[in-house]
């Protein structure tokens, strides 16, 4: 597949080790690809400099090949955007603000943005000023979809929004994913990326620390993840001074967490067979997981 989002070590530095930072991504088209990080690592940065509302520092950004900061009044027609901060124009209801927008876009029928009306429970007559934080960002996702765009930069999409409406989301991220559409979209929802995403990029202090596939997260055809309590200390210490990979250690339940490699199960499972075990779990591994073991390993580099 083509690479349609393309960023080349984006910089924007705003001191005192804000901003972003040598930004290296290339997003291929039809991909879902997503981007997490603590408040403040740098997502809404980035979405800005795609938008062409930040002049990069260093490097550049690019989508299908043009500029985003020289091109950026052809790309805002051409890509569905939600921005981190919702402002919308002056305007008396939700009805008159996305009538405007798909005028602005040259949407001719609002057929689909009466079904995502609908799919997300909204009332877009109600006025804009006197809308809750739940319904502003219901009316911005339906902007950002009703005009079909091909690309679609979201920006911590579903602030705001109860789990029913999360659900809601996430099964129009399906649709749209269905429809070959390419979607980046940053995120603090763990649960929305992986069952959305195709990759994920873990943004730390401006920096991207790592890019997982998903596939990996939720194939984890190499290693599992065994939580394991003995009923005395003993026990306990015995399989401490075995050559595990331990993830976590709790003396005072005698308790550990194990990662252990699918080809040594049976070596894990034949030394328990040993002791006195008074419970064994399988730890699903997950894209949580995975994103706090990448920010603690950099912590610690």
């Amino acid at each position: 597949m083509n690479d349609i989002i393309n960023l080349q070590g984006l910089t924007k530095d705003f001191g005192q080790k804000r901003g972003i930072f040598d930004v290296k991504l290339q997003i291929r088209q039809g991909e879902v690809f997503g981007l997490v990080g603590i408040n403040g690592s740098g997502k809404s940065t980035i979405m800005r400099h795609l938008m062409g509302f930040l002049h990069p520092d260093k490097g550049r950004a690019s989508i299908a090949g043009k500029d985003c900061w020289k091109s950026a009044a052809g790309i805002k027609r051409k890509v569905g955007y939600i921005p981190g901060e919702i402002a919308f124009p002056d305007v008396r209801s939700g009805l008159d603000f996305l009538r405007l927008q798909a005028e602005y876009m040259g949407v001719r029928s609002m057929t689909y943005a009466n079904e995502l009306i609908e799919q997300l429970n909204l009332d877009p007559t109600a006025k804009l000023k006197r809308m809750s934080k739940g319904m502003k960002q219901k009316t911005a996702i339906v902007n950002a979809f009703m005009c079909d765009s091909d690309i679609l930069l979201l920006d911590e999409p579903t602030t705001g929004l109860d789990p029913l409406m999360q659900k809601s989301f996430t099964e129009i991220i399906r649709q749209e994913k269905k429809k070959g559409k390419t979607i980046f979209m940053s995120s603090h929802m763990f649960d929305e990326m992986e069952s959305t995403c195709d990759r994920v990029a873990f943004l730390k202090d401006g920096h991207i620390v790592h890019v997982v596939d998903m596939k990996t997260i939720l194939g984890n055809e190499q290693s599992k993840e065994y939580k394991i309590e003995f009923n005395n200390a003993e026990d306990y210490r015995a399989i401490l001074a075995r050559p595990f990979d331990f993830l976590r250690k709790q003396d005072e339940y005698n308790q550990v967490v194990i990662r252990v490699l699918d080809t040594d199960i049976n070596k894990l499972f034949g030394v328990l067979s040993t002791t006195d075990v008074r419970f064994i779990s399988h730890k699903p591994y997950t894209l949580e997981a995975c994103f706090k073991e990448i920010y603690s390993k950099t912590e610690t580099a």
